[in-house]
């Protein structure tokens, strides 16, 4: 665990400005200031068999507010995995912040009374005869579909690459799995007891928490200046494209940044093989290949649709969705474009923004206010406006709070307090302590 700076002596006016800057940060992703999609109904009485393939975020979220809010509904819940891992704590882990079992817990544990959870993976959704094919062949009928399988990371898009080896050699990544998470932050901490060259990035295409690599180059940073290191380091954001954040005043903000702190960043640089052996990555460019050695890496694989989704008939077929299987949905209501009875939410849903569990928060209230509007015969009129929140760490201790819309408005839920392109204690405050609690409120439809 790394040590932070202390605080200095406070005066009772600067302890009381504290004590209630926390609270600020324990409520902050749980009750922001944007207007909140209205609460479902609680009085809905119907037999309708609702069908939720995913048991991540935006599974459980939508379980939770359909069982609190129909009498008489069947709402089943299709994963194979058992454990629920809080995937936003993925950065702390591999940054030395929080331990691994921070973000590991049960699926089982979230679900809903009168609910019911099958164990097993979904081999087919078939729209069309409306039903959903588990794994061992059980066949499970729906009348309304939710499709919240969350991504598939293709580690095999990049030649050389094995998962076996994080933690290994200066091999980082930190997206696998909790362990995988542990084991990057044991190679990153010998990294910075020695400096080296470090080399960071992202992958092309739509991926979750876009910031969360930056945030990692940050954290990389600022462990070696602790351990004083940093002089003896060399560090490399590998761009996928032209700019570093799909929001430009973002992007210029993290780019004044990393100037400060002598990251150097090398544009339109896509990783696509790998020698674990050598320490050598190696880039498509828009002049050829480039190929960089590294002492520590934090391999960032690209990211798709899973297999059920892709090979069904869900996926966009044309435009810039389709080829890596994303969801066909409107991008408003979370609703399928040819299949009205089918919703996609979090991060398979084809929507330009939207793949964080801040977005979770929001998607699922909508579009399950348009499913029950089609149970009782009256309309939604909510809209997702494609609300992301990113906490971005730009050091041990300070963040900045980005949230934004589709159309790359900023958006301030906390005006006078939190400013979104300051580097602020209370930003921190807000990802390390105040987003889980959050998070698992939001998993028992609460928040």
């Amino acid at each position: 665990m790394p040590d932070f700076p202390k605080l200095a002596a406070s005066t009772p006016q600067q302890a009381a400005r504290r004590r209630f800057l926390t609270g600020v940060g324990a409520a902050a992703l749980g009750s922001t200031l944007a207007p909140a999609p209205a609460a479902l109904a609680s009085t809905v009485k119907t037999s309708a068999r609702i069908v939720i393939v995913g048991g991540g975020a935006a599974g459980l979220a939508a379980a939770s507010r359909l069982a609190s809010s129909l009498q008489g509904a069947t709402v089943t819940v299709i994963d194979g995995r058992k454990e629920h891992y809080y995937q936003p704590g993925f950065t702390l882990v591999a940054g030395g912040i929080k331990p691994q079992s921070y973000v590991v817990s049960t699926t089982r544990d979230y679900m809903p009374a009168g609910t019911t959870l099958i164990n097993e993976g979904a081999a087919e959704i078939d729209p069309e005869g409306r039903k959903v094919v588990t794994a061992s062949g059980k066949l499970v009928p729906y009348d309304f579909l939710i499709v919240a399988t969350g991504l598939e990371l293709n580690y095999g898009a990049i030649a050389g690459m094995d998962t076996s080896r994080i933690g290994e050699n200066g091999l980082g990544s930190i997206y696998h799995s909790p362990q995988a998470a542990s084991a990057t932050w044991g190679a990153l901490s010998r990294f910075a007891d020695t400096g080296g060259v470090g080399v960071f990035g992202r992958p092309l295409g739509e991926m979750k928490c876009a910031g969360a690599p930056l945030k990692y180059t940050f954290i990389s940073d600022d462990h070696l200046r602790r351990r004083g290191n940093r002089g003896k380091a060399e560090l490399h954001y590998m761009a996928q494209g032209k700019t570093l954040f799909g929001v430009p005043i973002v992007a210029e903000k993290v780019r004044m940044l990393f100037q400060d702190r002598d990251i150097k960043v090398r544009p339109e640089h896509v990783l696509t093989a790998i020698d674990l052996d050598r320490r050598v990555a190696t880039y498509t460019t828009p002049i050829g290949t480039a190929e960089q050695g590294y002492d520590f890496i934090n391999v960032v694989p690209p990211m798709r649709a899973p297999e059920v989704v892709r090979n069904s008939p869900l996926p966009w077929t044309e435009g810039v969705f389709a080829a890596d299987g994303w969801m066909e949905v409107d991008r408003d209501t979370l609703r399928h474009k040819r299949y009205p009875n089918v919703f996609g939410v979090g991060d398979i849903a084809g929507v330009p923004k939207g793949k964080t569990a801040a977005s979770v928060k929001w998607q699922v209230p909508v579009a399950l206010s348009h499913l029950v509007g089609d149970i009782t015969g009256k309309a939604s009129n909510e809209v997702y406006n494609g609300y992301t929140s990113c906490p971005l760490i730009t050091r041990l201790g300070q963040a900045m709070l980005i949230e934004f819309d589709y159309k790359d408005n900023l958006i301030m839920s906390f005006p006078g307090v939190i400013a979104p392109l300051e580097e602020l204690w209370i930003s921190w405050v807000m990802k390390t302590m105040a987003l889980k609690p959050t998070y698992m409120s939001m998993l028992r439809g609460r928040a």
